[in-house]
């Protein structure tokens, strides 16, 4: 009988609480240990909690780490020093980045004869892959990506490494005028800047200036910068109390013609009640698949473009081949 996947969690946010939950319905995957750089960690499964400095220790416990850290901080630093004892899959998902991070790993990874797997999840992830099929499709189109109304977690988390920030929520919100326009055939050549809001909720630090803050936000590159941008500031207990959840979605379009003339449209919708439990669900699919092409022999740097979608259940091929 083949062994089940060992996995280990860096990180013990809402992303790897998530992840947690997915492995604890995943019958061939075990979580044998979650590392943290926090004092006093004790997961909610019971599962052993360490220190992210023994990492080391568990080089023939753990087969693939899922790395739960933020992109502003964490994943580019972590998956090029974890990556050379682990296979690796992470959610980085600063899109300007990913090229850079992805030729670092690249070179990390197959240096270490190990798999890394980054950018996974919905977004960079699936909506990815949709923008990919739906480009291959209807080749004579755009592509237009709307995400929310909901919590972005990278957003969020950088606005909390923000100077001043003591803690911080982030809406994404998609401008309906702009989805009505593709719906009704009156595609404009609009860019996610124009199309989206967003609605930053901060506790500030004590002392902070808030107009400091304000300005740091709207300058943040590759987040606030160039977007529409609205700031409230409020109490702990207002954000904890209007602000706990953790919903989230998005839609992906494409707008385009089958022959001169002939309009198509291609629409998907994701909604969801918490956007940390299902990147969760989506990143242990891909662990999966990234330890069915690492006893395949293969290594290096691979995106969700670079998976055969087969390698994500658990079932036979023959099993797989009812979905069709």
């Amino acid at each position: 009988m083949q062994n089940n996947i060992r996995v280990g969690i860096v990180g013990y946010g809402n992303l790897a609480r998530g992840a947690e939950l997915a492995l604890a319905r995943t019958p061939d995957m075990d979580l044998v240990a979650i590392f943290s750089r926090r004092d006093g960690v004790t997961s909610e499964s019971g599962t052993p909690v360490h220190s992210v400095a023994e990492l080391q220790d568990f080089r023939d416990k753990i087969d693939i780490l899922i790395l739960c850290g933020g992109s502003a901080n964490d994943l580019m630093t972590q998956a090029a020093d974890f990556g050379r004892y682990f296979h690796v899959i992470d959610s980085f998902d600063n899109h300007a980045e990913i090229e850079a991070h992805f030729q670092t790993m690249q070179r990390v990874a197959s240096q270490a004869n190990k798999v890394a797997f980054i950018s996974y999840g919905w977004d960079p992830g699936l909506f990815s892959l949709l923008r990919l099929v739906n480009t291959a499709a209807l080749p004579q189109g755009k592509n237009y990506t709307f995400w929310g109304r909901g919590i972005s977690q990278g957003h969020s988390n950088a606005l909390r490494r923000l100077p001043g920030v003591a803690d911080a929520k982030q809406y994404t919100v998609p401008k309906e005028q702009y989805l009505e326009q593709l719906r009704n055939g009156s595609a404009a050549d609009i860019s996610a800047q124009e199309s989206h809001l967003r609605q930053c909720y901060v506790v500030l630090e004590d002392g902070a200036d808030p107009a400091q803050v304000s300005e740091s936000i709207r300058n943040l590159p590759d987040y606030f910068q160039g977007y529409e941008v609205e700031i409230h500031f409020l109490s702990q207990e207002e954000l904890e109390r209007d602000h706990s959840g953790m919903p989230h979605g998005g839609f992906v379009i494409r707008s385009g013609e089958t022959a001169p003339g002939e309009r198509a449209l291609i629409e998907y919708r994701l909604q969801l009640d918490s956007n940390p439990n299902f990147t969760a669900g989506v990143i242990v699919a891909y662990a999966r698949a990234a330890m069915r092409m690492a006893a395949e022999g293969k290594s290096g740097c691979f995106t969700i473009f670079d998976v055969p979608p087969a390698y994500l259940l658990p079932q036979t091929p023959e099993d797989i081949r009812h979905l069709l």
